[in-house]
């Protein structure tokens, strides 16, 4: 992603001697440059967000950041390690080839999940593995999803965008946003990009919704994701035998095995879909709780570009990572130890006031270039370009369709996704005037 020139320095990585403190008399004042001593470690991650704001990190973020961006704290299985929630931090940590992201080496920070270990990640996973295999992967994708490609599915886009807002008209208000809009567009997106027959994408389409776990038990969850990854086989195969303009095709000429093509085509059914599903959701969520915003963006859809960046840094969606030292490294001045997990607060990060002044605020004119939502570094979100794309022609899209749109039930009463790394809405009941 672009950093501009106001981008704050990244802390040094390189080890450095940490001094110690002079022995002083009890009592007396401490000798000019003295460290400060070390707060105690953070107790638990912060997870709570302040009642009635559903947009807003967990208070304690700020306080956090402020008094010391990378943080001691213990995690629930006992492990004592380091939380990050500083922008230029957390941008260190994600951009350091040091720090690992293979499942099987991080510790949880999250509440109830003490006794949880994560195996390694499945084949085709990209963002729990790291280099070479991390390389090999990146490399035969990443001419895929270029600027110009994804701007050439633009008209794509507009015309599937345009399809479902016909169809909410139809149907008439009150509808689910979720399931009329944030969920089917960038699913058959994906279905455009791997080439899913069109006969298919119903059940793929179903299978997707009962995935995303907006509905249903968790069996039922588990039970979609299953069926999704057995669909992708059978597109392996029927792409290997008959190849279309599509991108699993283009991968078949690869030398990637069946095994690793269906897992990096459910990887990618995974990472490009329920991400812009839940920015769409709960993008128009924050749009109409700030109407000044909303109607900034419908008599300037210009301004789109700007727009979807301060949402996805507002919102931070993916607000939670984790990462494992593969040796001791010394940022901040501290020194994290070989073993140790670093827990990236990205939300915290994004609403860093040093590097985004009145953080706190959407600002649909602010210039949020630097954000941390789609990652950093060699993780960086593959598929960026296209939920850019999808995000600057839905928003303004159903904005000027619906002038008059509006939620159809209280803001309290919106149920929000709960999961570990994930934020969104799980229905959004939105009405107009017909």
């Amino acid at each position: 992603m672009p950093h501009d020139s106001s981008t704050p320095p990244t802390p040094s990585l390189t080890p450095s001697p940490i001094p110690s403190p002079a022995p002083s008399t009890p009592g007396a004042p401490a000798p000019a440059g003295t460290p400060r001593p070390e707060p105690e470690p953070l107790a638990a991650l912060p997870v709570t967000r302040p009642a009635g704001c559903p947009f807003s990190p967990p208070a304690a973020f700020a306080e956090l950041r402020a008094e010391q961006p990378l943080r001691r704290m213990r995690y629930p299985d006992g492990h004592l390690g380091w939380l990050a929630t500083g922008h230029s931090v957390a941008r260190a940590v994600a951009a350091d080839p040091r720090f690992s992201s293979r499942y099987e080496l991080a510790h949880l920070p999250f509440p109830g999940m003490a006794d949880v270990t994560l195996p390694p990640a499945p084949v085709g996973d990209l963002t729990g593995i790291d280099p070479p295999h991390h390389t090999r992967y990146r490399r035969l994708l990443m001419g895929k999803f270029t600027v110009r490609r994804m701007r050439e599915l633009t008209s794509r886009v507009e015309q599937i965008t345009a399809e479902h807002l016909d169809a909410m008209e139809r149907q008439g208000p009150p509808v689910d946003l979720v399931a009329a809009f944030a969920h089917p567009v960038p699913a058959l997106m994906i279905c455009e990009l791997l080439g899913v027959p069109y006969a298919d994408r119903d059940r793929f389409q179903h299978h997707a919704m009962a995935a995303s776990g907006t509905g249903g038990s968790l069996e039922d969850q588990y039970a979609a994701m299953a069926a999704l990854q057995e669909f992708v086989r059978e597109l392996v195969h029927v792409k290997r035998a008959r190849p279309t303009d599509d991108l699993l095709s283009d991968l078949t000429t690869s030398d990637l095995s069946d095994e690793e093509l269906a897992g990096i085509g459910s990887f990618l059914l995974g990472a490009g879909l329920d991400t812009t599903s839940n920015m769409i959701g709960l993008g128009t969520f924050a749009l109409l709780s700030h109407p000044e915003q909303a109607d900034a963006l419908r008599a300037d859809p210009g301004l789109a570009d700007q727009a979807v960046e301060e949402l996805m840094r507002y919102l931070t969606i993916t607000h939670t990572g984790i990462r494992a030292a593969l040796e001791d490294v010394a940022l901040d001045g501290q020194l994290i130890r070989a073993g140790e997990s670093v827990t990236l607060a990205v939300q915290a990060a994004n609403r860093d006031p040093a590097r985004f002044p009145d953080p706190d605020r959407l600002d649909l004119r602010r210039r949020a270039t630097g954000h941390l939502a789609f990652g950093h570094g060699i993780h960086q979100c593959l598929g960026q370009q296209l939920a850019r794309v999808e995000m600057r022609v839905a928003f303004p899209a159903l904005l000027t369709r619906f002038p008059s749109l509006r939620l159809a039930i209280p803001p309290e009463e919106v149920p929000l996704r709960t999961d570990p790394t994930m934020h969104g809405v799980q229905r959004l009941p939105v009405a107009w005037d017909a």
